[in-house]
């Protein structure tokens, strides 16, 4: 029989005698920040206070036009950019007739167009403006017509200035409204639409997110102390990311969108790590160790999943600055950041606030929830059976008996188990298959719930393609030039007889720089398929043919359509290099920080079928319509075009915080002499309660993002609350440990030639040292322990 000293020195290629390795940086940490109390709070707190307030004073920097990402989007931005032109933000009003009858010829017709045209220019806002009789910007039915402007000042702020031109034109409609429909739509009134929705939204996540986060500790915790302890941890982490995102948008811009994904992203791990730290700490001492004791063994083993958690996890989020789309680049390195952040702060604060507090951290404790689980305790040791624990909850060892009786199942038909829970996710994944992603246009992000989206399918009833025109930004040495002029002339014409437009086609030149602005209506107006084989036209025959034919001429085409197009495309590419990063660098850690050739295989395993199931809800909810309204998603029929990538890196990183915690408690058991499958029962027993008090607090926010109003929000929401749902329950609950009871010893298995790689398993001898007394003291009772168990020779 292989003793357990043999095992130790085998699975790491010393020879007899080695002394044990040093203990790793989270143990280190932990033990530095107990004995240092005062000094680590204090480099915390001065720490996120010098982060804001650098980051204030830098500001944030943030992405331009021609950072989105590489194609002709970008390379129409910086033709503009470079020239110095500041385009101007671009409105219309449409004005129709309530009566099918009403033709714009008509006599109070004209006197709305030009109660309109009297309205917006006394607001002192707008300039330029034009009659639809002047432009003959009137639909083929003549039921319709636009007054068209431009917003005065810095295109980038007009959103901000819109609000009296829209005041203005509804006054004018309130005085025609038996007769005339009139609203405005544009540039600047749909940004305002869009961020006013967008922080309506993200105001209300953020306000709910954090009182929900808090209830379901005190519901875990039974004490406010304790359960605020990973909020204020969580929130103060996020705070320092805001202040160190300013600091580092000015080599890499950051955006609004990035703010938001740090701040979900934050809240949700920093909660989780501070959450597995305590609940271990928590733990033994209730397993009657000292405060010493507890702590070091805490900071050994959930501090150490909290590291190897946190390192996988931002190396999932750098995945993303590979897609070359700076929108995503930006949300990856800040999600990285407040990661980074809180798994610093988790390791090294949260140890010497613990040091602190004492017994205090149970201050707080709720009468009923006190109660209850005193009763449960004294059942459990009523009924409690040698090394075992009692029914359903938790018993005072922190085991759970529901998830004991669930595992019973598993374990006694493994191969059932594996079968049945593989296969009911693969046929929940199977959808994806025929996955349909787009840009949303603006009625399909915000479907009727806003009053512009109805402004925005009448001007593309009436004017097909004009509320979102593509735009050709010509750049030539001499944009005056006799053949350049015609070339501008020929595209104007072939783009309406090509039938990619319907027109009307506007050039507007800027002589002193030789740029020359096309706008250029799309057949297919909102249908996004039918606009995009508009744009084809435009650029693969009607450009070639006109403007292709001089020298020196620059047309990329830009716009609404040709963004969305680009985006989709640069989205595709960048599939292939950020999975193969996330994949091949999430095995390599788990290859060294567990020693198991076999565990990282099946870690990469079970996290993509946890995103394959993920990609499968949402195919069947917000594309096929499968309980939609629900969520309020009918008739969307398409996932927004950069959810899937971006979950594939989120879900990933995410999904190693169960993956390690319950895994790294496994690994912990069999290195003290258990069995495979009494590790596996330990270890997922143990930490079921705490992942999944974990699990429903990431669910709880994640779903709050499902019931806003945006399209994508809601389809984020829901993608990432299913995907953890199901990590937490079926992928470590029950798909885990009948993998692991299948392979049993070759769970170990670490090829000979692998073990010249760096050892990271270094913790667990802190474990054996803080239980044998290693510091002076009287070796504490070990009640994991079965009877008889002798110590770890080799860690004793």
């Amino acid at each position: 029989m292989v003793t357990t000293e043999k095992r130790w020195r085998q699975g790491r290629g010393r020879g007899p005698g080695a002394a044990p390795p040093s203990h790793g940086i989270a143990a280190r940490a932990g033990a530095w920040s107990a004995r240092h109390r005062w000094t680590a709070v204090i480099i915390w707190v001065l720490f996120v206070v010098l982060a804001m307030g650098l980051g204030t004073a830098a500001g944030q920097v943030g992405v331009k036009n021609s950072e989105q990402m590489s194609g002709e989007v970008s390379d129409a931005a910086r033709i503009i950019e470079d020239a110095g032109l500041t385009e101007p933000v671009g409105e219309s009003v449409i004005v129709q007739g309530v009566a099918p009858s009403t033709s714009a010829t008509d006599k109070e017709f004209r006197a709305g167009v030009e109660a309109v045209v009297a309205a917006v220019e006394q607001t002192g806002e707008v300039t330029d403006v034009t009659s639809p009789y002047d432009t003959k910007t009137i639909s083929k039915d003549g039921r319709s017509a636009l007054v068209q402007f431009n917003m005065r000042g810095d295109p980038e702020t007009s959103s901000e200035r819109v609000e009296p031109v829209l005041k203005a034109v509804a006054s004018v409609q309130e005085e025609h409204e038996d007769t005339l429909r009139i609203a405005e739509i544009g540039g600047a009134s749909m940004k305002k639409t869009f961020d006013d929705a967008y922080g309506d939204d993200f105001k209300q996540a953020e306000f709910t997110a954090v009182p929900v986060a808090l209830g379901i500790l005190l519901i875990a915790f039974g004490a406010l102390v304790a359960a605020l302890l990973p909020v204020v941890l969580a929130l103060t982490a996020i705070m320092a990311t805001m202040g160190l995102m300013a600091l580092v948008s000015h080599v890499m811009p950051m955006s609004d969108t990035a703010n938001s994904v740090m701040l979900l992203v934050g809240l949700a791990v920093g909660v989780d790590y501070c959450l597995f730290y305590l609940r271990r700490e928590r733990e033994e001492r209730e397993a009657g160790r000292d405060a010493g004791t507890a702590l070091r063994i805490a900071a050994a083993t959930s501090g150490r999943a909290v590291v190897v958690s946190g390192v996988t996890v931002c190396v999932a989020m750098a995945g993303m600055l590979f897609t070359g789309v700076a929108e995503f680049k930006a949300m990856g390195l800040a999600s990285l950041m407040v990661v980074a952040v809180a798994m610093i702060g988790s390791v090294t604060v949260l140890p010497a606030l613990l040091s602190l507090l004492g017994e205090r951290v149970e201050r707080g404790r709720l009468p009923f929830l006190n109660r209850l689980k005193q009763s449960k305790k004294q059942r459990t040791s009523d009924g409690a059976v040698a090394g075992g624990d009692g029914g359903a909850g938790e018993s005072g060892t922190g085991e759970s008996r529901f998830w004991r009786a669930v595992l019973g199942g598993v374990l006694r038909r493994p191969k059932t188990a594996l079968v049945v829970a593989a296969g009911a996710l693969v046929a929940i994944a199977l959808p994806a298959v025929g996955m349909q992603t787009q840009n949303f246009t603006l009625d399909q992000e915000f479907g009727d719930s806003v009053p512009i989206v109805q402004t925005y399918q009448r001007v593309n009833e009436a004017f097909p393609g004009g509320a979102e025109p593509a735009e050709v930004v010509v750049r030539a040495d001499d944009i005056n030039a006799a053949p350049v002029q015609r070339a501008l002339a020929d595209f104007q014409a072939q783009a309406v007889s090509s039938g990619a437009s319907e027109g009307p086609v506007e050039i507007v030149t800027h002589d002193e720089q030789n740029v020359a602005v096309i706008e250029v209506p799309l057949v297919g107006g909102s249908d996004q398929k039918r606009a995009e084989k508009s744009l084809g036209l435009l650029r693969d025959t009607v450009r070639p043919d006109t403007l292709g034919t001089v020298d020196g001429v620059e047309a990329p085409i830009s716009g609404q359509v040709a963004g969305s197009k680009d985006f989709n495309d640069q989205i595709v590419w960048a599939v292939a290099p950020v999975f193969a990063f996330v994949v091949i660098f999430a095995f390599l850690l788990m290859l060294l920080c567990f020693r198991s050739l076999t565990i990282a295989v099946t870690s990469i395993v079970l996290n993509l079928l946890s995103v394959g199931a993920a990609y499968g809800i949402l195919t069947m909810v917000f594309q096929h319509g499968w309980g939609a309204s629900l969520v309020g998603a009918e008739g969307v029929g398409a996932i927004v075009a950069w959810l899937p990538l971006f979950l594939l890196v989120i879900l990933f990183g995410l999904s190693m915080d169960y993956h390690v915690f319950v895994v790294s408690r496994i690994r912990e058991a069999r290195s003290r002499g258990r069995t495979t499958r009494e590790a596996i029962t330990h270890g997922v027993v143990t930490t079921a309660g705490v992942v999944t008090s974990a699990a429903v607090i990431m669910v709880a926010v994640f779903a709050i993002f499902g019931t806003l109003s945006m399209q994508s929000m809601k389809q984020m929401g829901v993608g990432l609350a299913a995907a953890v749902l199901i990590d937490a329950t079926i992928i470590r609950g029950v798909l885990l440990p009948a993998i692991m009871a299948l392979l049993d010893e070759s769970n170990w298995y670490f090829p000979t030639w692998l073990r010249w790689l760096p050892d990271l398993t270094h913790d667990e001898s802190a474990v054996a040292e803080a239980e044998s007394g290693a510091d002076g003291g009287e070796p504490a009772v070990d009640p994991y322990g079965k009877a008889g168990e002798q110590p770890d020779p080799v860690r004793v």
